[in-house]
């Protein structure tokens, strides 16, 4: 069973103080980290643009104020709040790997990007927040590190993750009718223009889902937001559902949804050589990053 939902509900009373910590986010911020990852940077065909921009990711967050790690066998960037390290966290992740030969500015810098902004606003505003960040490597080879990731922190216990929020994709964003294709076999209907967030639970994570929504209608109206919500095991008859780094969160049966443009559903430069930084909107990706931002501190104070 699929079930469709935007953000039409009734806005709560904003708090001003997620407003301002939302509101620090820069375009110029986001960009700025789009263009200093946008090389090919492929696990086993770029191995040292693979290697320096996991040490980049981490000195990024170390400087932010959290101790930050590479984790496993493939070097995830793992970084956790120092004044929450045993809370039950909330997690945010975002793959930083590419495919062979292209830059992957959306595909997955405009989502590392995010993942960034949200720490550094985290840090400034909340940093007693229980959060934990993690940029995945080899998304692109089969989930290879969230699955490693997500293998460890059952077995040896040592993140406690409430939900997760993991971001594919965020950056591109098309007005034009007719720029916004379904995926085959989802028995949907969406806009056909494609300026909006998508969101996808299952079963396990439609609270989630429904409060990234509300949030998203409380500090930012405007925006549209989607939220594609999966019941009875749906996800498993529907590969394209499971095609990111929250597949092995729901294998494990972790709260988690994806936060998406819906790629190359969207974006005619999905694994080529011209997903480069020109390309993306950044006051679409700000709007993402706003929201991520907004809806991690609402659902910690939950």
């Amino acid at each position: 069973m699929l079930v469709q939902h935007s953000a039409n509900a009734q806005a709560a009373a904003p708090d001003v103080r997620i407003k301002e910590a939302a509101n620090d986010v820069s375009v110029s911020f986001l960009r700025g980290i789009v263009e200093t990852m946008a090389v090919p940077r492929h696990y086993e065909l770029q191995p040292e643009n693979n290697r320096l921009t996991a040490r980049w990711i981490a000195r990024q967050l170390c400087s932010y104020g959290y101790d930050a790690e590479l984790q496993g066998e493939y070097a995830n960037v793992v970084a956790r709040s120092r004044n929450a390290p045993n809370t039950p966290c909330v997690l945010v992740g975002a793959h930083y790997d590419s495919v062979p030969g292209t830059p992957g500015a959306d595909d997955n810098a405009s989502a590392v990007a995010a993942l960034l902004a949200c720490a550094k606003a985290l840090a400034g505003h909340a940093p007693e927040c229980p959060v934990c960040f993690a940029s995945f490597n080899r998304e692109e080879d089969g989930l290879l590190g969230s699955a490693d990731f997500v293998r460890t922190i059952g077995t040896e216990g040592r993140i406690s993750i409430r939900e997760a929020h993991v971001l594919e994709m965020v950056g591109y964003c098309d007005h034009r009718p007719g720029s916004q294709a379904i995926p085959p076999g989802l028995p949907i209907q969406i806009p056909d223009h494609g300026d909006f967030l998508g969101i996808l639970a299952n079963k396990d994570s439609t609270a989630m889902a429904s409060t990234v929504l509300q949030t998203a209608r409380t500090y930012w109206p405007g925006f549209p937001v989607l939220s594609l919500k999966v019941y009875a095991g749906v996800e498993k008859l529907l590969p394209v559902l499971q095609r990111s780094d929250h597949a092995p969160f729901w294998k494990a049966g972790i709260p988690a949804i994806m936060w998406t443009d819906t790629s190359e559903f969207r974006n005619h430069n999905y694994h080529q050589p011209t997903d480069t930084p020109d390309t993306l909107d950044y006051d679409f990706l700000r709007s993402v990053s706003q929201i991520l931002i907004a809806t991690v501190l609402t659902s910690v104070q939950n």
